[in-house]
């Protein structure tokens, strides 16, 4: 038996970025803030963007946290250890679950 799932995307509205942090190894962390909708209400989310000048890679998480305190404590700790981008989710999952 197979039925479809659905799945509401968050879309992000009037992003701009917030923080961004240059490494050594030319990747540059940003924090961006803008707006998205749920359950019919608009609320402030901030996001983390990794992206990597040398070779053109790049992630991101357009609505990591709601606060913004963990979202630059996030890109300060991704700086801090010179996270590649492809490493962005399984840092972030880390991150998250010591927050929780």
């Amino acid at each position: 038996m197979f039925s479809t799932i659905m799945l509401n995307k968050k879309y992000l509205q009037k992003k701009t970025i917030y923080l961004e942090l240059f490494s050594e190894r030319k990747v540059t962390y940003r924090v961006t803030a803008g707006h998205t909708v749920r359950f019919g209400e608009e609320i402030s989310t901030y996001g983390i963007e990794a992206f990597d000048s040398r070779t053109g890679e790049s992630e991101n998480i357009a609505d990591f946290s709601q606060d913004i305190t963990d979202a630059v404590a996030f890109a300060e700790l991704l700086s801090a250890q010179k996270v590649r981008p492809r490493q962005l989710y399984s840092k972030a999952l880390g991150f998250l679950s010591c927050c929780i």
